[in-house]
């Protein structure tokens, strides 16, 4: 007869690099969005004292952002060598780690059944925040940052303008990505409030769940994922993803 026992311990995920990273680019994406609004829309909106303040405040901040951008580059591609494993999503992930995930937030969480991904050091993010974080930090960043630069209206840069279609498209380009990274930002804020993901960002450590069982050996499991042994909802639902 078999026994689960359950108690608790400590993982530290989040390094102390990346945590600095994480809050200034947050602060820096909010001081981006709010300058970034009062540039586009100066009747409407006066946060800052003026339009120049503005338009000075968001260049600064984009910098300090770019600058942040390359630090986190190099730090997890040179220093960690896991830039592709954390942010690029496998083939378990595309197959079955996608549905099983959004099934959890639009549905099991509100339930209050366990999330089906327990994130390790070396496997920090669920399929859904892999794809969302892929498509952020490697597409969405990288296009604002670079629009950003042809608004500044460097002379080597003009010929890239044209090329582009002109300066209006460059900032129409430059205003509705910058709408997609708002848009990623509020979906990021509420996720982060379905789980224990707020406090290992801000002391690097999280306190989890350990399970084990007596007599019966455990089944290999997926990287990053608590066997499937102890969720039967996730069980069942695998095995009809296979059966079909």
């Amino acid at each position: 007869m078999s026994e689960n026992l359950s108690e608790k311990k400590r993982i530290y995920l989040q390094p102390w690099p990346v945590r600095i990273w994480h809050w200034i680019n947050a602060s820096g994406i909010i001081v981006l969005i709010i300058t970034g609004a009062q540039i586009r829309f100066p009747e409407s909106i006066a946060v800052l004292s003026s339009y120049k303040s503005a338009i000075d405040i968001h260049n600064v901040t984009g910098l300090i952002v770019s600058i942040s951008f390359s630090f986190w580059f190099f730090y997890y591609k040179m220093v960690k060598n896991t830039l592709d494993k954390l942010y690029i999503p496998d083939e378990e992930d595309l197959k079955h780690g996608l549905v099983r995930q959004l099934l959890y937030y639009c549905f099991w969480y509100f339930l209050g059944k366990p999330s089906p991904y327990h994130a390790t050091p070396d496997h920090k993010f669920n399929p859904m925040q892999k794809s969302a974080y892929l498509a952020v930090m490697f597409v969405l960043m990288p296009l604002v940052g670079l629009t950003g630069i042809l608004l500044l209206n460097v002379t080597p840069l003009r010929i890239l303008i044209l090329m582009w279609g002109g300066i209006k498209i460059i900032v129409a380009l430059h205003f509705l990505l910058a709408c997609s990274l708002l848009a990623f930002l509020c979906t990021h804020v509420y996720l982060a409030t379905l789980g224990n993901y707020i406090k290992p960002m801000l002391i690097g450590w999280e306190d989890v769940e350990e399970h084990e069982e007596k007599h019966v050996e455990a089944p290999a499991a997926i990287p990053g994922y608590r066997p499937v042994r102890h969720y039967p909802e996730y069980a069942e639902m695998q095995h009809e993803q296979r059966q079909g």
